[in-house]
């Protein structure tokens, strides 16, 4: 009888390949091939030299999840001896600096946040745990007992058994020439002459990947780049401790203040280095082997291991571990990893050709659980958890040019171990992406952080000299060290004049593009949570589900005309999204087709925000602006001062004011025109410190941060933007009761009792024993531990935080149990510590909505 699941050939069978086609059979998807082309049980890739290290620790849920799930497949894939192929070891990081000391229990806090365990220790428990140690070097070091050795190549092996035992097909010693595409989707994959019919085509190849995207002309930007390990000979306290020849049994440890990281290797030490200079490896000149010449010891991503660049590191190690001092390096390689612009794996499908699907940049620690998701996307269309942070289809198109991706790829390298800041922007490229706005925000003092390329303002110097005048309760409270970095009081000063008179703020950077032609209203009402069929000049908000109901993303959609409509979106996944379901609908029915035309480059906004902005924008035009001639969440164009623009009665700092848009080329006259006219008002630039603070005041929700496709709307507090009177069907409508039902967790508004506390975003929350009132540091049986112990399970996590000028307090939005109420008390961990809050009603700014509607 036929296998009635599509074809799928897997390009790559290292742990990310065979762990695929292994999830895809659990799944009932059998009729698969993978394609290797070196020898099975020696690929050559990555995988087959990984060190193997696996660390939970990571600011995102997603990578920390896909972390548990390996940890847990690769224990519980047992081989003929009765093993797993994982080593539950521990990890350990270790710090040597204060700074340091304090970002361990910053991850530490990650941890708990997403559910690992995780405990910052003294050095005397450090030296107890990795005997080698100097312990006056230490100063204390994160433990995450959870951690451990991944058996890459043995755990590959036995997922290969295991799918080949449900009828997956194995091809070794096969290299890929091409693949066939037709129609906009791919139908073969060519090996020389051998052509293999397909309908679902995922590239696991690793560094190799940028090579087979090319056949399909879907970037995959990353880069391969040389990473030093290498071997101690016997170390005597190891003699007859481990199995040989890589058993071990101390924790895998890192020091990362020098970029170092060991483990115990059998009788041996082994030592990984990100120290030395970046070595960007070129596929075109890569030495390659011959299937029969790969050994374990010879495989085209072990390149010659370079001495001089490992000396400084090896001395450094030999500092931190004196033992060492008695051994010398036995051997040791270059091995190429992959890195990308941002530092994420590459997963998804290709936009530009349907079943062309990537799983890139992926490495052993989270290799599995990326398999598993990738495996659910094919099948199911979507995953349990969260992509969007790695979506292949996140970069804009200049990040993802050769020179974009080689620096900043090396940038990441570098970085890797680095105590990096929520808001630290990267150092180079820089510029690469500025509003047409840019020369009078030098003007005024910009002070620039990036993102996605864009420059953005986060808040301008001119307006330090409205500090004096602002009356004392705006100020901004003094912050710790940590939450001070990349912050300004002149952001306190900027919501006090947008609150109490009118600013402008670049909203240049939101993605924008156009869905045109006579299906282009059908095609949206059937993709959004709102109806699309609507007369010119409505505005929604509105969200994307997938089929389960989980938030995809939100957007903003302005009909401009009967057959244009704007959409306002979060990233460039929103545009391939909707691109691949306009080709879809077009190919189905000629009639409604439809295109997609990116605009963000050839336009800018402005938004014009305050109690004053009616003033300003009346004195540049003869248009009617007042609630009746231009009402909330409605569209209109307009000429101001000679400039023709589209003008949206939207805010997302919670004021009266619009989105003005307008051509790139007419962008500059544009904020001349208003700031001209804004002057007798007190006009000022705004910047994005100061525009957080106030969505948050508001309770606005950003995607990505407050809610995912793991979220339904009503918990996620956006039942609003799901219109009851929407009786046609959308995308996800039919599974929102049940989800919402099962729902356990909401996200919830929380203030600060103390208002000098500020958090940042990501740390874990517990909830305090007896609602409201209860003695701070009494935690609940979730959060069973006192203030600061570092013990005990989170109930929650923060999302967004921002201090809150408008209200004089700190605020955080956190995922906390859907059973409190306004007045229960919480607690945050941050940096260590627990700091009192309490959940608190929102919106915590304007409630009535008065400033908003008029």
């Amino acid at each position: 009888m036929p296998n009635p699941s599509p074809r799928v050939v897997i390009i790559g069978a290292g742990i990310v390949g065979a762990n695929l086609a292994d999830e895809l059979a659990q799944l009932g998807w059998t009729n698969t091939l993978v394609i290797e082309q070196g020898p099975l049980d020696i690929p050559g890739g990555s995988t087959s030299h990984a060190p193997g290290l696996v660390f939970s620790s990571n600011g995102s849920k997603s990578m920390t999840e896909f972390a548990q799930y390996t940890i847990e497949k690769l224990t519980s894939l047992k081989g003929a001896d009765g093993r797993g192929s994982f080593l539950p070891v521990g990890g350990l990081e270790i710090a040597t600096q204060e700074d340091r000391l304090q970002d361990l229990h910053r991850r530490a806090g990650w941890n708990r946040s997403y559910g690992v365990d995780a405990e910052v220790v003294d050095a005397d428990e450090c030296l107890r745990l990795f005997p080698m140690l100097d312990r006056d070097m230490v100063l204390g070091g994160l433990l995450t007992p959870g951690d451990g050795l991944a058996l890459a190549a043995k755990g590959t092996q036995l997922v290969i058994e295991r799918a080949r035992a449900a009828g997956v097909e194995f091809r070794d010693r096969t290299v890929v020439t091409d693949i066939e595409t037709a129609g906009g989707k791919v139908t073969a994959v060519m090996a020389g002459e051998d052509r293999i019919p397909a309908d679902i085509v995922v590239s696991c190849a690793g560094f190799w990947g940028p090579k087979i995207g090319e056949m399909v002309g879907t970037s995959i930007p990353l880069l391969p780049l040389g990473h030093q390990f290498a071997w101690t000979t016997e170390v005597p306290s190891l003699v007859g401790k481990n199995e040989k020849p890589a058993g071990a049994q101390a924790p895998i440890l890192r020091y990362q203040d020098k970029d170092l990281y060991y483990r115990e290797w059998g009788e041996r030490i082994g030592i990984g280095s990100y120290a030395h200079r970046p070595m960007p490896v070129d596929l075109d000149t890569l030495r390659s082997y011959s299937p029969e010449e790969i050994t374990s010891e010879r495989m085209p991503s072990s390149l010659d291991f370079t001495p001089d660049d490992f000396a400084p590191e090896w001395e450094a190690t030999k500092k931190l571990l004196p033992e060492l001092a008695q051994t010398q390096i036995q051997r040791g390689f270059n091995g190429i990893f992959s890195f990308t612009p941002d530092g994420g794996s590459l997963v998804g499908q290709s936009r530009q050709v349907d079943g062309f699907f990537v799983a890139e940049a992926v490495w052993v620690t989270h290799g599995a659980g990326i398999a598993r998701a990738v495996a659910e996307l094919i099948a199911h269309g979507r995953s349990e958890t969260d992509l969007s942070g790695v979506d292949l289809n996140r970069f804009e198109d200049v990040q993802t040019t050769p020179e974009y991706v080689s620096e900043t790829s090396q940038q990441n390298f570098v970085e890797i171990y680095d105590v990096i800041h929520p808001l630290q922007p990267r150092v180079s490229p820089r510029d690469v992406r500025s509003s047409p706005f840019r020369r009078q925000q030098e003007e005024l003092g910009a002070f620039f952080l990036e993102t996605s390329g864009w420059e953005r303002p986060h808040w301008f110097e001119a307006n330090a000299a409205l500090l004096e005048a602002m009356p004392p309760e705006w100020a901004a409270p003094e912050r710790d060290a940590w939450a001070d970095l990349f912050h300004s009081p002149i952001a306190a000063a900027e919501a006090w004049k947008t609150r109490t008179s009118v600013a402008m703020f670049d909203m240049t950077q939101l993605k924008r593009f156009e869905v045109t032609g006579p299906g282009a209203g059908v095609l949206l009402h059937g993709m959004t949570t709102s109806s699309m069929l609507r007369k010119p000049g409505a505005v929604s908000y509105t969200l994307l589900l997938d089929e389960a109901g989980g938030i995809t993303s939100d957007i903003t959609v302005a009909i401009l005309d009967e057959e244009t409509y704007q959409v306002g979106a979060n990233s460039n996944i929103d545009f391939a999204v909707i691109s691949r379901a306009a080709k879809h609908q077009s190919a189905a029915d000629p009639s409604k087709w439809v295109t997609v035309r990116e605009t963000t480059p050839g336009t800018c906004c402005i938004g014009l925000w305050g109690p004053l902005a009616r003033d300003v924008i009346s004195k540049v035009t003869e248009e009617d602006f007042s609630d009746e001639g231009l009402k909330y969440f409605r569209t209109k164009p307009a000429v101001l001062g000679g400039v023709p623009v589209t003008a949206m009665r939207l805010s997302y700092v919670g004021e009266l004011g619009w989105e003005i848009y307008t051509s790139a080329d007419l962008g500059s006259r544009l904020w001349d025109v208003l700031w001209e006219a804004g002057q007798e008002f007190g006009i000022i630039a705004g910047g994005r410190e100061a525009f957080n603070s106030m969505r948050l005041e508001k309770g606005f929700r950003s995607f990505g941060t407050d809610m995912t496709s793991e979220h339904e709307p009503v918990q996620a507090g956006l039942g609003f933007a799901v219109k009851a009177s929407k009786t046609d069907d959308f995308i996800g409508k039919a599974a929102l009761a049940d989800r919402a039902a099962a729902a356990t967790k909401k996200l919830t508004c929380l203030t600060l009792d103390v208002p000098s506390d500020v958090v940042l975003g990501k740390e874990p929350v517990y909830v305090v024993a007896g609602g409201a009132g209860t003695e701070p540091g009494v935690a609940s049986a979730g959060g069973a531990g006192g203030v600061g112990d570092g013990t005990g399970k989170a109930d929650g996590y923060v999302t967004s935080a921002a201090y809150g000028y408008s209200i004089g307090k700190s605020i955080a939005y956190a995922w906390l149990p859907n059973t409190l109420s306004v007045g229960d008390s919480v607690e945050i961990e941050y940096l260590g510590r627990r700091l009192p809050a309490t959940v608190t009603a929102e919106p915590l700014f304007d409630p009535e909505m008065t400033r908003l509607k008029g």
